[in-house]
């Protein structure tokens, strides 16, 4: 049908321009934030000056990422002599789609019905409604797993590729890392499926809407705390971000996997690592903060404990939604930032340590717990 087509060409223009976006914002986020750390004043040298005045717009340094992309654009393509270049071409895209393709699952608002937003739209949708997802997939979480594990395939080829060895040695940290900390995030990824009863990431999200104790919101925060944990520190090693940056840490391995890339092609594998990161904020946002959901706010308006109600038309509902999933994205996208600036690099041996001594037997634990608590609840 001609009117599915129309909103979901939408949804995926939306999605694209809500990761592209985001994360050319939080480049500009993490400078600004490690020079407020280190009491610099931070990135403020790139502006654009007005037509036919000497006024300079710096605009707190937020052209710095057109610059940089600009740059990243007209730099020489630089290509070692020896290297196998159908891999070595392969390998930005194959670390980049992915990530991409993961955020199609999620959802970033609740129900939409078009014909409900304005009167001339009725006549086009009529009663059609969509939910706010670009794929709603009943084995969501599954392919959030699958789709994440390809990516590595992209780090691996670029480390093997370049013919380098410190190219190869951060590729073989980055595939040693990604699979100590991917079992741990299955772990508390299966809690969840077990505490909310579906893979679907729509139906999390609608769990999450409840209340617990009659004013607390249901989020995975509260009725999962060590789960969120395990899954936060899971997924910033995966990010190969600080404490966790070994695949590319520049002290010991240059730039790890992607030394011998140049231009474009290492601006890709630098923007896949901050669409990673509003890919990871997305997900813990529709995993353990309610995803799009404020407190006490429903398709039809505010809800107060007591039945106290504010009706709210569907526009606004739906702008409160897609607002709220926003918001929330970019400050758990900061406080990952934060994390990086905050914490001193593991050395390898303690992050494979941590990651299979401490981490896997907590989520076993966790797991173990959840699923005969269920069975209890269950059974009662």
């Amino acid at each position: 049908m001609i009117q599915d087509l129309v909103i979901y060409l939408l949804y995926m223009g939306y999605a694209i321009g809500f990761m592209l976006g985001l994360a050319t914002l939080f480049t500009w986020v993490e400078r600004k934030q490690s020079a407020v750390m280190a009491d610099r004043i931070g990135a403020n040298r790139c502006y654009i000056r007005l037509p036919f005045t000497d006024v300079k717009l710096v605009a707190w340094g937020l052209f710095h990422g057109i610059a940089d992309g600009a740059k990243m654009l007209l730099k020489e393509n630089f290509t070692p002599l020896t290297h196998d270049r159908f891999c070595y071409n392969l390998a930005p895209w194959l670390a980049a789609a992915p990530v991409l393709l993961v955020f199609c699952v999620v959802p970033f608002g609740g129900t939409l019905t078009p014909g409900n937003l304005l009167p001339p739209l009725h006549d086009f949708f009529g009663d059609r409604s969509y939910a706010m997802q670009v794929a709603r997939l009943d084995a969501g979480i599954l392919i959030v797993l699958s789709l994440s594990g390809i990516g590595i395939l992209g780090t691996m080829l670029a480390g093997w590729s370049s013919n380098n060895k410190f190219s190869l040695m951060g590729a073989a940290r980055a595939a040693s890392q990604m699979i100590s900390y991917e079992v741990s995030m299955g772990l508390a990824l299966i809690s969840l499926v077990v505490t909310y009863g579906t893979l679907d990431l729509n139906e999390m999200v609608r769990w999450q809407s409840g209340l617990l104790f009659g004013a607390l919101p249901a989020w995975g925060l509260f009725t999962q705390p060590l789960a969120f944990m395990l899954f936060l520190t899971a997924a910033i090693a995966e990010n190969k971000r600080v404490p966790f940056d070994l695949p590319e840490c520049e002290s010991e391995l240059v730039a790890g996997y992607f030394t011998e890339y140049t231009a474009m092609k290492m601006g890709l594998f630098m923007l896949s690592e901050f669409i990673e990161i509003v890919v990871i904020s997305a997900l813990l946002v529709t995993l353990f903060l309610g995803g799009y959901n404020l407190p006490y706010l429903t398709d039809s308006g505010f809800v107060f404990p007591g039945g106290a109600r504010w009706a709210l038309p569907h526009l606004a509902v739906v702008l409160l939604q897609a607002g709220t999933f926003l918001g929330k994205v970019f400050l758990a996208g900061c406080f990952m930032i934060q994390i990086r600036w905050s914490l001193p690099r593991f050395r390898y041996d303690q992050l494979m340590d941590f990651g299979w001594k401490f981490l896997l037997p907590l989520a076993t634990l966790n797991l173990v717990a959840t699923a005969c608590v269920q069975w209890f609840t269950l059974k009662g």
